[in-house]
């Protein structure tokens, strides 16, 4: 079925095609890319990938989102191989490397790097981060990005994990990672890391939080970096879950004027992804 969709003084191109194993994709156009969204829900991916598309149509900058929900076998993603400056949101990396060469060595996280954890995921605190990146050091954070399969992120040079190149897909993969079972990251580290993220200070809890179900624990990191060329970095990933709720979501964007106008992308897209879950209207 193929519909024009006005949105914002223009039109939007929709695509939605069946997909194995009874879910349907969902394809809109949006800012030169496509949102594409996939799902075994009847309607929800067409649902999602209109909304969403109508929410990045015309914002300043360059964005991506990536996004899953597991109870209903859905998935999202919009520039999702885009590479951004990673800001502040590399911090739940850094702390996945620190937790992984814990395991490796088999000893549990000194006071000292608790104490640095906390206050680099609860406050987003630099001077912690720069710190604990020089702990694990450039082949520690590098065999962590290999055994976790975050294989289009590469570490900034030179200390500047700021500067870290991510992607959103690499993003959803490293949330993925902590809400799962897998080899790469343990029962307690996963543990420990959502945690720390439950915990961000209430003047950080914005982003990918805006919309989300009143019922769901949220697990949050967000990133901000204004620069001399590209405007502001501002970026949001999250995980949502318990009482039914199992989500990730990442939304990253460049080349915003304000910061503002980067939080108001974020959590426009984000609020179409949680209310498009909710259902329509």
């Amino acid at each position: 079925m193929l519909a024009a969709i006005a949105a914002a003084g223009s039109a939007l191109t929709v695509l939605a095609t069946a997909a194995p194993a009874g879910a349907t994709t969902a394809r809109t156009s949006a800012g030169g890319a496509e949102v594409v969204c996939s799902s075994r829900q009847p309607g929800l991916a067409l649902r999602l990938s209109r909304d969403l598309a109508h929410r990045l149509h015309g914002r300043p900058g360059t964005s991506a989102v990536a996004f899953y929900d597991r109870p209903t076998a859905t998935s999202c993603s919009y520039n999702a191989g885009a590479a951004f400056d990673s800001a502040s949101v590399v911090k739940v990396t850094v702390l996945g490397a620190l937790l992984r060469q814990a395991m490796e060595r088999r000893y549990p996280l000194t006071a000292e790097e608790v104490r640095l954890t906390t206050a680099m995921i609860t406050e987003s605190d630099n001077a912690s981060t720069s710190e604990l990146w020089r702990r694990i050091g450039p082949d520690g954070i590098r065999h962590f990005l290999e055994v976790a399969g975050l294989r289009h992120t590469v570490p900034g040079a030179d200390g500047h994990w700021g500067l870290t190149r991510i992607t959103a897909g690499d993003q959803l993969r490293l949330l993925r990672l902590l809400t799962s079972e897998n080899p790469v990251l343990d029962r307690p580290a996963r543990a420990y890391a959502l945690g720390l993220m439950r915990r961000v200070v209430p003047e950080q809890r914005w982003g990918v939080p805006a919309g989300a179900p009143d019922t769901a624990a949220v697990q949050l990191k967000n990133g901000w970096l204004p620069r001399s060329t590209g405007g502001w970095r501002v970026h949001s990933i999250g995980a949502f879950t318990g009482d039914g709720h199992d989500r990730g979501m990442v939304v990253l964007s460049h080349g915003n004027p304000t910061m503002d106008d980067g939080i108001a992308t974020v959590e426009g897209a984000a609020r179409a992804l949680h209310d498009g879950l909710a259902g329509p209207g």
